[in-house]
């Protein structure tokens, strides 16, 4: 690719992609915003499933926290690849614990690309870095 023809950051995002970019972004960002505000109810379905996990229950608020603050990151779109580089630690790090007790991992990973491609879908300055080919 010559740099006559490379994507700039100055370069906008067609409304296309912004929209299906945003798209892809609200199935997580949802999801995401939900388990990080449940970490705060201490019920019944919380502390069992942290129990499984081997997550003291007293863990929670502060797994809510990071949770919710990395999502908004996320969100924010002059900060939304640092969110989605963080989100990607922290779903990493809910994938091994889940791994540990022996559950499947196949919604992290679809997580992940779901993260990754709102993200490249909105922001120019990720797609300049990482461009790809017809």
């Amino acid at each position: 690719m010559s740099p006559t023809t490379s994507t700039t950051s100055s370069d906008p995002v067609s409304k296309k992609a912004l929209w299906t970019g945003r798209v892809l972004s609200a199935l997580p960002v949802l999801l995401l915003v939900f388990s990080g505000a449940m970490k705060f109810t201490r019920g019944p379905g919380l502390a069992e499933g942290l129990q499984h996990l081997g997550i003291p229950l007293e863990r929670a608020p502060g797994l809510g926290v990071l949770e919710l603050a990395c999502t908004l990151l996320y969100v924010i779109p002059r900060t939304a690849v640092l969110g989605a580089i963080l989100l990607t630690g922290y779903i990493g790090g809910a994938m091994a614990i889940h791994l540990r007790v022996g559950d499947a991992v196949v919604t992290h990973i679809l997580f992940g690309i779901l993260i990754w491609g709102g993200v490249y879908l909105r922001d120019p300055r990720l797609r300049a870095l990482i461009p790809l080919r017809r």
